[in-house]
């Protein structure tokens, strides 16, 4: 349950997971030589983590329930935003260490043998990681489902998890953390990101082609911050998708491209979390 903040701010369930995680990460990492600690990564996990309290508990997700594209931005952060930038602090390794000896035998046996655990392990594959990501992240936006999201918190706050963790599975056959395996060749990855882009350029289009608000709760609206009409709030979130939201794919086919053309050079530091 939430508490209203002041400013805009409220506390959620969010902030406490993502103590938790700052804390594996910190009491992961101190058994590392300074060596091996790349302030790079520690950063990038860090604005990770701050991108989904920003997300989630800040004045954005007070102001998504009157404004479509301030809630399309907080998608837009929970997809392709948070997930890679988590990813690219190598967060496995550390958090893993975190754990006393036993739990962490316990989890992977589990996770590796036991019956239940199959189904993820299936959907830590490249295509079954494309598909979830990409049908989550359009079945979210069919009005009847994005409407409801808008009427209850906790359907809400399971489309929000659902964001995240479908990014964090599909970002993972991208950035290669490890120990995922296969890993993705480049040409292959390079189509494997331009195809979810595309996926969100189809729901982009379709927004700004249609001639009425496709969702209830804005088009119900009497009054919206900025005195902006309905249509016009759908064509801002339609851009704000297809803008904002492709700048991480894109970032990754252009480093794609560098690598795939040159795969005999070292690669940069800060390349390496993207290397094969």
């Amino acid at each position: 349950m939430r508490e209203s903040a002041a400013l805009g701010w409220t506390i959620g369930p969010a902030l406490a997971y993502v103590a938790i995680a700052a804390m594996l990460y910190y009491v992961g990492g101190r058994g590392y030589s300074r060596a091996g600690l790349e302030p790079w990564r520690t950063a990038a996990f860090t604005a990770g983590l701050a991108t989904i309290v920003l997300a989630l508990d800040s004045p954005i997700d007070t102001s998504a329930d009157q404004l479509f594209w301030v809630h399309m931005l907080q998608h837009v952060m929970l997809l392709t935003v948070a997930p890679p930038l988590i990813l690219l602090g190598r967060p496995w390794p550390r958090m893993w260490r975190a754990l006393p000896v036993q739990s962490r035998r316990t989890i992977a046996r589990t996770l590796t043998r036991a019956r239940w655990t199959a189904p993820l392990r299936a959907a830590v594959r490249p295509w079954p990681a494309w598909l979830l990501f990409n049908v989550t992240f359009v079945a979210w936006h069919i009005p009847g489902a994005y409407d409801l999201t808008l009427r209850s918190n906790t359907v809400h706050d399971a489309e929000h998890a659902m964001f995240f963790f479908t990014g964090l599975l599909f970002w993972a056959r991208v950035i290669d953390p490890g120990p995922l395996r296969p890993k993705l060749q480049w040409p292959v990855r390079i189509a494997y990101v331009v195809g979810a882009m595309v996926v969100g350029w189809v729901l982009a289009i379709t927004l700004v082609l249609v001639r009425e608000p496709i969702y209830s709760h804005y088009a119900l609206l009497v009054h919206r911050p900025g005195g902006i009409s309905a249509l016009t709030d759908q064509q801002l979130a339609a851009g704000m998708m297809w803008v904002p939201g492709s700048i991480a794919y894109t970032i990754t086919v252009l480093i794609g491209v560098y690598r795939w053309l040159e795969p005999d050079r070292q690669p940069h530091p800060r390349h390496a979390a993207l290397t094969t």
